[in-house]
């Protein structure tokens, strides 16, 4: 494994070797804390670790000459004494899921399996409820073996490295947990890490990282990282692991569309890079009352004739729904089934994953979810919800819930820096990077967003879209993409509300991160009576509302001043049109959400009304804004519209 480090590397750029700002993260005039000692952080993690049954180990291979070069034998074993070696006196575990891939075996009474071996298998086991995988020195989940004999292609960061032969055994250890046969879990999904250098890396590790670096409650469950881990440079991963080696659970990943290795020739060697760094590309777990399902649904098309990116399919191939058709047939109907991969099945704008409808078969009459990342958004799509592009996309309604769990990296590390040194990089929906939790109570769940650096109960963002500021968004962004030449258009106050804007159409926004179809949006404008805010998106089979009027202010403010995507269109933003009657002054509006686990959530804007709106000379932001000259990241921008999304 490579050596190096994040703090290594800061060494270096110290020493003039490389100029890495932004790994140490400081607020202006502030003086730099010292670093911790990696060490010192790996160790204080290992004993969090220990106290929840984990331990640090690896799969046993047993080398020597197998019995049948077509068959993988092997064990499945309660690891008394954690040293990663089935000893004398370590009994297997029976009736555990031992899969190469396409097949799905059980171990027997004595805990053994035998399994159809080929050349390019990862064999992995499916940890069941009431026992934990052990993990490596970075946290990384450690239950599964590669086999390729003459080890990959040529590739530029290395592939698989040649295994040889079959080996005699490959015994899969297992710890004893009562953490994870207990009925409540709690289950972090971190999406799109994505970083591009060392820079983001830091970012990374400082921002929605070090929240759950500080939390204690997934010990059990684990964190699972949702694909687009690195941004291409596949020699970023141990970078990776090193800002999640202090979790106090098992790390697991999925693999993403800037996982792969790019050079390959086609989809099957697509992954090798991941697979020698991190594991298999799909597979399963158990954890309390849920079984977990992590699926590869990127599709490589092959590498150009320049050996750069081919482009790639949003799909579960053949292979995996038939692999995930012989899960599940081990899996008791009344478990729910988490379905995870890095792209969702839709989005509020269309449907991702190609055959989505092949993958809903497989999941027909199962109390499932699904997740996914990939698109920089936050969403919450409910059984029952459906959308025109849906049915045209061969999805009449969603029978399952499918959540879009945001980015760690937002909107691709865009932005100004804030008062932490970090972009603000709001999403495409105006969310602000962060993790999506799933709690899980026996075979229910319930779903939380937590925003980078902020409390749970965050979840609102309010604003005042206005006939002006309309205006000024669209000659903003001509601006900005058409590289600033000349001042900015200036916007004056966003929170200024002219009598001609009430006279036009003037809304108060509220983007409620946890909002979806059953959720209650309500405005108190001055102590009045709550009124009822409108759901832009209501997801009733209508077409994609997509415009300035359908935006967050607040959020496309900010980037359109900045760099990343302005939004036109979100799954959880409601409106409420101004009264028109609205008197000169100050207003204060107390908007009150509530999700659909009844949870409430309540926040106030203040927003001015003028008889007249004064010559704007600047524009004026509240609250969190990057100043002036705050450096803007040039970052990765992703697809801003459907048009551009289905072109990736």
């Amino acid at each position: 494994m490579n050596p190096r480090s994040i703090r290594q590397a800061c060494a270096a750029a110290a020493a003039g070797a490389a100029s890495l700002v932004g790994l140490v993260l400081v607020a202006p005039g502030a003086a730099a804390a010292p670093s911790p000692d990696p060490a010192e952080v790996k160790a204080a993690a290992a004993a969090q670790r220990a106290q929840a049954g984990l331990y640090t180990g690896h799969v046993e291979v047993v080398r020597g000459e197998a019995a049948d070069p077509e068959v993988l034998t092997g064990t499945v074993f309660h690891d008394k004494d954690e040293d990663s070696t089935q000893d004398k006196g370590e009994k297997g575990v029976a009736g555990v899921q031992v899969s190469n891939g396409r097949d799905v075996v059980t171990t027997d009474g004595k805990g053994r399996y035998s399994i159809p071996a080929f050349d390019d298998m990862t064999v992995f086991v499916t940890q069941p409820a009431g026992y934990q995988v052990p993990v490596d020195e970075n946290a990384i989940a450690q239950f599964s073996y590669n086999h390729l004999p003459e080890g990959s292609p040529d590739l530029r960061y290395g592939g698989l490295e040649p295994t040889g032969p079959l080996p005699k055994a490959v015994n899969f250890p297992l710890g004893k947990s009562k953490a994870t046969g207990r009925a409540k879990q709690s289950c972090p999904i971190a999406a799109d890490t994505q970083t591009y250098d060392l820079t983001q890396v830091g970012y990374a590790r400082d921002g929605a990282v070090a929240d759950l670096m500080a939390r204690d409650d997934y010990a059990s469950c684990g964190i699972l990282l949702l694909g687009d881990n690195v941004g291409d440079d596949l020699s970023l991963y141990p970078e990776l692991k090193d800002i999640y080696a202090a979790a106090n659970g098992p790390v697991r990943m999925a693999p993403g569309n800037h996982d792969m290795d790019y050079d390959a020739a086609d989809d099957s060697r697509s992954l090798d890079t991941f697979r020698q760094e991190v594991g298999p590309g799909y597979f399963s777990y158990d954890v309390g009352q849920a079984h977990v399902v992590v699926l590869d649904n990127i599709v490589y098309n092959g590498a150009k004739p320049d050996g750069k990116n081919g482009g790639y399919l949003e799909k579960v191939d053949e292979q995996q729904l038939a692999w995930l058709e012989a899960d599940l047939a081990e899996v008791p109907r009344n478990k729910l089934v988490v379905v995870a991969a890095h792209a969702p099945i839709v989005d509020h704008r269309q449907v991702i994953t190609d055959n989505a409808p092949e993958l809903y078969d497989v999941l027909r009459g199962r109390n499932a979810v699904t997740v996914g990342g990939h698109t920089h958004m936050l969403e919450n799509l409910l059984p029952g919800d459906t959308r025109a592009e849906w049915q045209a996309g061969g999805v009449e309604e969603l029978e399952h819930t499918q959540l879009v769990a945001g980015a760690v990296s937002g909107d691709w590390y865009s932005g100004g820096l804030d008062e932490q040194g970090l972009p603000f990089a709001y999403m495409a929906d105006g969310a602000r990077p962060g993790v999506l939790t799933l709690d899980l109570d026996g075979n229910a769940f319930a779903e939380r967003y937590t925003v980078r650096g902020e409390p749970d109960d965050l979840q609102l963002a309010l604003g005042v879209n206005t006939p002006h500021w309309r205006d000024w968004a669209g000659e903003a962004l001509a601006w900005r993409d058409g590289g600033k030449e000349g001042d900015a258009p200036a916007l004056g106050d966003e929170r200024l509300v002219s009598a001609e804007d009430l006279a036009g159409d003037s809304w108060l926004t509220a983007n409620f991160y946890a909002g979806s179809s059953a959720a209650h949006v309500e405005v108190s404008i001055d102590d009045g009576a709550a009124v009822e805010a409108e759901h832009t998106q209501p997801m009733t089979g209508e077409s994609l509302r997509t415009g300035w009027e359908y935006s967050d202010p607040t959020a496309a403010t900010r980037n359109l001043l900045t760099s990343g995507n302005a939004t036109r269109s979100n799954a959880h933003l409601w409106r409420l049109p101004l009264p028109e009657d609205l008197g000169a002054g100050t207003h204060a509006a107390t908007v009150t959400a509530t999700d659909n686990h009844g949870r409430e959530f309540t926040d106030t804007l203040r927003f001015t009304v003028a008889d007249d709106r004064p010559a704007a000379t600047a524009t004026v932001l509240r609250g969190d804004v990057p100043s002036d000259d705050a450096p803007v990241q040039p970052a990765p921008q992703g697809p801003a519209d459907p048009a551009e999304l289905s072109a990736r």
